[in-house]
């Protein structure tokens, strides 16, 4: 069975209504990126960055997996398929995705400020137990914080995700602006010999090792012919 590997950001969450942060009317524009993604933003204020996150949570209640989510996850019938995805929220899991690696971390889990990558820290919240509190504790007894990965911290499923790359058949590309690193870098370790797709509606000024299709549509359609051109190699 062919290994496909998916590479998501912002755009394959876009089409449920998740904010992005980049686009015209996006979050950065609501939010400066220092006070809210950046470990130095979390240690000047806590609270802001604890509130924000509690509210991107709220709204990941209200929304559900796109068309393009569930056609990647679709995908596993006829390939090996690990998803690697730049975004926070569960929505490739949520439409079936038995193998996704979050870069970034995971809105629905909280961790320890101490310690926030020890295994033995990190908790899954629940719909009933949706927002961290101040003053509410990780087990070492420092501040539960979101597990987020923020500007400043290291990446701890960098290497794992680069390993995964390295031995794809294929690998996609959506809904990324590739200009975030190090998670852009991933591109570079697609074996030279993989066919790849990007699925972007819009004109993404990538710098690719070998040549790649871009297929212009949003996450959904995208999908849609990505399958189709597959069904027909």
């Amino acid at each position: 069975m062919k290994r496909l590997v998916f590479l998501t950001g912002a755009g394959m969450s876009a089409e449920s209504g998740i904010s992005t942060f980049r686009d015209s009317g996006g979050l950065w524009e609501q939010y400066p990126v220092e006070a809210v993604a950046s470990i130095g933003g979390y240690e000047r204020d806590p609270e802001l960055v604890i509130n924000f996150y509690n509210e991107r949570r709220r709204q990941l209640l209200d929304v559900r997996p796109c068309r393009g989510h569930e056609l990647v996850a679709a995908m596993e019938k006829d390939f090996d398929v690990t998803v690697i995805t730049q975004n926070v929220d569960d929505l490739h899991e949520r439409a079936g995705s038995t193998k996704v690696i979050h870069l970034h971390g995971e809105l629905m889990k909280a961790t320890s400020t101490r310690d926030p990558n020890k295994p033995s820290q990190i908790v899954t919240l629940t719909p009933e137990h949706l927002d961290i509190q101040m003053g509410e504790k990780a087990t070492d007894g420092s501040q539960l914080r979101p597990y987020i990965v923020w500007f400043g911290e290291p990446v701890p499923m960098l290497e794992t995700a680069a390993e995964v790359v390295s031995r794809a058949d294929i690998f996609v590309i959506i809904g990324t602006s590739l200009n975030v690193y190090p998670a852009a870098g991933l591109t570079a370790f697609a074996p030279p010999e993989a066919p790849i797709y990007l699925i972007d509606p819009k004109d993404v000024p990538w710098n690719a090792g070998h040549g790649f299709h871009h297929i212009k549509k949003g996450a959904s359609a995208g999908m849609e012919e990505l399958i189709k051109e597959l069904s027909t190699k």
